[in-house]
């Protein structure tokens, strides 16, 4: 049988997965890539399907902590999960994990609120998106997934897929970047 802190720990994975495609998205748009014109060569609505990876990350952030609510072994309180702050176990890294929480709050209701808020001000919004990443991957890689404060064993399976997924996000942050100096490089000239 799963343990509460297991499927805590099953579903923090998720959303690691989900915040690497959610970005992917996110820079397939920014990059104006064309899937008609490209692979897959037909129709795909990457948009929409950015707006549903965010929201179904948005949606196992919040369930990431709160299932440890059920957990016997944990001791979390939902003081802890809102304010981790004096969490029973790895506070620093559960603080962390809850700002990441926060930002993802804040970029998903300013991306819902996209149209009022005009382009400039909800684009500024947007790029939270890399704050929240990185306070992601630091709570997934730093917090030991048993919650027994064990030492970080960067080769556990879990972690490899976290490391990876750290690594493809880091590439696609400086495919961003790369491509917007070159564009405003562009716009100089």
């Amino acid at each position: 049988m799963i343990s509460a802190i297991d499927l805590s720990a099953d579903v923090g994975l998720v959303s690691v997965g989900l915040i690497t495609a959610n970005l992917l998205l996110g820079l397939m748009i920014a990059l104006r890539y064309s899937p008609v014109r490209y692979w897959p060569h037909r129709h795909f609505n990457y948009f929409r399907w950015h707006n549903w990876t965010g929201y179904i990350l948005l949606a196992t952030s919040i369930l990431h902590p709160i299932i440890l609510l059920f957990s016997s072994t944990a001791r979390f309180r939902l003081l802890d999960i809102v304010y981790p702050v004096h969490s029973p176990s790895q506070p620093l890294d559960n603080t962390i994990g809850a700002i990441a929480l926060y930002l993802l709050v804040v970029i998903v209701v300013t991306s819902y609120l996209r149209i009022r808020l005009g382009r400039k001000t909800w684009k500024a919004f947007h790029f939270l998106v890399y704050a929240a990443a990185l306070a992601l991957f630091w709570h997934s890689i730093f917090t030991d997934s048993e919650l027994k404060n064990s030492p970080l064993d960067p080769f556990d399976g879990e972690k490899v897929f976290i490391e990876v997924c750290l690594l493809v996000i880091v590439g696609i942050g400086l495919l961003r970047w790369r491509h917007a100096a070159r564009r405003a490089r562009e716009a100089r000239a």
